[in-house]
């Protein structure tokens, strides 16, 4: 078995073609970053090509980033039948995009050749080797993704194995067998095909797995044993059909079950984060019994359970939850959910003892909070504006008089949102008006005019994302929203959220913790 992998996230190409999600050019670049800062390898941005403008302009703008430590990858597929390399429109695109790393696929399937291509088997050994050669002179990395390699070696294994060594030859860097259908389910014999391919071709393999027989994981795991390199798939499983491995559990597996060098174990205690993190940007509901990071994953109900992890704690757990930033729970006890909360608090005000009443009434607030409809999980900065507030050690200094919101239709059908706010500072009354682009940019845009004077770093921040989920869609339009925002600095980025009935008020609570958030740190920073 390899002593280290490469993991390569396709969270913004393959997990976005999951039912329910639809990325904005906004998540994919927070998405970018918060999977760099989490030690991804590589980062497989989408297909640019002048169908999809919007991966067009996440190659532009991700290139304005700066990445500590992923690289960006282009992902498209081998030259047209017929088609020139130099003139094939596809290849010519990737190479546009400005990404120094290609992921292309290619046919491994004898009947995808002939009934989905209509070219000869010949033209398609072709169009794989010239296609990976022409991009080899273009870019920094090729890796080669052999598209139903495994159904294809089931009907023609001679042929499956040729589009490999016609990859080979192209100079690919990495062949990464897929289970583009996710049938494979007999991982023995999954082992058994690596293995063969394995004795036809030296150049290093990766694997791309998908879980319609829900052996996604246990394939991409078997794989590393057979000495992939390169384990392809999504944090939190997303994809079509039935998904994508879920690299949330294959890099906890890899790291912790299989000893295997990772760049990202150094940020394992980040794994639940992260997973929320993701799951809040997609606009999905966290999955409580996800291994490792689910609420469940650590949840003990049982009386017999209960006592024995107790007593020695590994009787009835596989892992310390501490070492992926999970929790033990006893559901039993009026505390649950207590132990992360107090530990978010400890990490916020480190001198702090848990027997301090003041904790007692954060966890109250919290509780009192998160039934009407808050989550603070994702929302760093409205929890440590929360705990601050509650230990008497942030009292913020603009005080809310009032705002107004009016929208007016124009001439043409047009519209315009204009918002005036009232803030206190101090002794000072300060009133601005503002327009934009709908209603809350336009009170964005207000409340940022308002405190410019008296808070000139205000200009630094950026309202990098916004989502809004509905809480009670039986309810109609007087359903409660809770508004989900992020803010940057330049320097570094944090959560708010605000929850009412009043999408502006949802909204106007999560812009101005935003801000409040700002202030706060520049005062400590003196």
């Amino acid at each position: 078995m390899v002593q280290k992998v490469q993991i390569y996230d396709t969270t913004l190409r393959d997990g976005n073609q999951a039912r329910g999600i639809s990325l904005s050019l906004a998540d994919k670049l927070q998405l970018t970053r918060r999977l760099d800062r989490f030690g991804i390898d590589y980062i497989e941005g989408g297909w640019p090509n002048p169908t999809s403008p919007l991966d067009m302009e996440y190659f532009k703008e991700v290139q304005n980033l700066q990445l500590k430590h992923a690289k960006v990858v282009a992902f498209g597929s081998t030259r047209r039948a017929g088609n020139r390399v130099e003139e094939d429109p596809v290849l010519r695109h990737l190479v546009e995009s400005g990404a120094r790393v290609f992921t292309i696929f290619g046919k491994s399937w004898d009947l995808h050749v002939t009934e989905v291509l209509r070219t000869s088997l010949e033209e398609n050994l072709a169009m794989i080797e010239e296609s990976i050669a022409f991009l080899k002179q273009n870019s920094d990395e090729v890796f080669y993704d052999a598209e139903h390699f495994f159904d294809g070696y089931k009907a023609n294994p001679e042929y499956a194995l040729q589009t490999l060594e016609a990859a080979a030859k192209g100079g690919a860097d990495i062949i990464v067998l897929a289970d583009t259908n996710g049938g494979m389910a007999e991982t023995w014999l999954l082992e058994e095909i690596i293995e063969k391919v394995q004795q036809r071709i030296s150049t290093p393999l990766g694997i791309h797995a998908h879980n319609d027989t829900g052996t996604a994981v246990i394939n991409s795991l078997v794989a590393v044993k057979c000495g992939a390199v390169q384990v392809q798939g999504v944090m939190n499983g997303y994809g079509e059909r039935c998904g994508n491995a879920n690299l949330t559990t294959i890099v906890a597996n890899l790291h912790f079950k299989m000893g295997v060098e990772l760049n990202c174990a150094p940020h394992m205690k980040e794994l639940r984060q992260l997973s929320i993190d993701l799951d809040e940007t997609v606009g999905l509901p966290n999955d409580i019994r996800a291994p490792y990071v689910g609420t469940a994953a650590f949840a003990h109900k049982g009386g017999a359970h209960i006592d024995g992890v107790s007593k020695v704690a590994h009787s009835f757990e596989h892992l310390d939850p501490a070492l992926v930033g999970n929790v033990r729970e006893f559901i039993v006890s009026d505390q649950a959910g207590s132990a992360l909360v107090v530990d978010r608090i400890k990490s916020i005000v480190p001198e702090i003892d848990k027997r301090n009443p003041a904790v007692a009434k954060i966890l109250e607030e919290v509780k009192r909070l998160e039934h009407e409809g808050y989550q603070f999980e994702t929302a760093d900065g409205s929890f440590e504006l929360l705990v601050r507030r509650a230990l008497g050690l942030w009292v913020s200094p603009m005080e809310t008089i009032g705002y107004r919101v009016i929208e007016e239709m124009r001439g043409g059908g047009s519209s315009v949102s204009e918002a005036s706010v009232k803030i206190r500072v101090g002794e000072r009354v300060l009133h601005r008006v503002a327009e934009g682009d709908g209603p809350v940019n336009a009170l964005d845009a207000a409340l940022r005019l308002t405190l410019l004077s008296e808070f000139p770093y205000i200009q630094s921040v950026s309202l990098d994302n916004f989502k809004v989920r509905v809480l009670d869609a039986k309810a109609g339009s007087a359903a409660r929203v809770r508004v989900w925002a992020t803010f940057s600095n330049g320097k570094g980025s944090w959560g708010t959220v605000g929850v009412s009935q009043n999408i502006i008020e949802a909204s106007w609570k999560a812009i101005l913790d935003g801000l409040d958030y700002r202030i706060m740190k520049e005062s400590a920073n003196g």
